[in-house]
């Protein structure tokens, strides 16, 4: 049997939170460590260790509530913007092996957040040959 992980301890109520939502699938609260004002966690009832990894229908649920979270941040909090974020596996960034979704709001003097794309090694790569892989693994 695995061990709890610190959102399962906080869905079964060992530890306590700052709910935002919650249904019989989905609880969503705040971040401990707020990144942003309103920064949230959604996460699902039933253990899945990410994304990846999660049903589709439950998927949804979560980021229906993903979704709802981000339009109450502008409607609410005055955010300018919002980042949907979730992130699978250790070198991706994720440090609980528990699918969430943070909904970042964005206030536009949250200068040290940045999220950023650029990687130098994209410049040796054949997009239409990667493309053309992966299409062909979707099918």
């Amino acid at each position: 049997m695995r061990e709890k992980d610190v959102f399962c301890k906080i869905i079964d109520g060992e530890i306590p939170c700052y709910k935002i939502y919650e249904d019989e699938e989905v609880l969503a609260f705040l971040d401990i460590s707020q990144v942003t004002k309103g920064h949230t966690l959604v996460v699902p009832k039933k253990h899945y260790d990410n994304f990846l990894a999660t049903p589709q229908d439950v998927m949804h649920k979560v980021m229906d509530v993903a979704q709802r979270i981000g339009q109450v941040s502008i409607r609410l909090l005055g955010a300018k913007g919002v980042n949907i974020l979730t992130n699978c596996y250790k070198e991706a960034g994720q440090s609980v092996m528990h699918f969430h979704v943070h909904v970042i709001p964005r206030y536009g003097d949250d200068e040290g957040l940045r999220l950023e794309f650029k990687d130098k090694k994209v410049d040796q790569l054949s997009l239409p040959v990667l493309a053309k892989d992966i299409s062909n693994e979707l099918k």
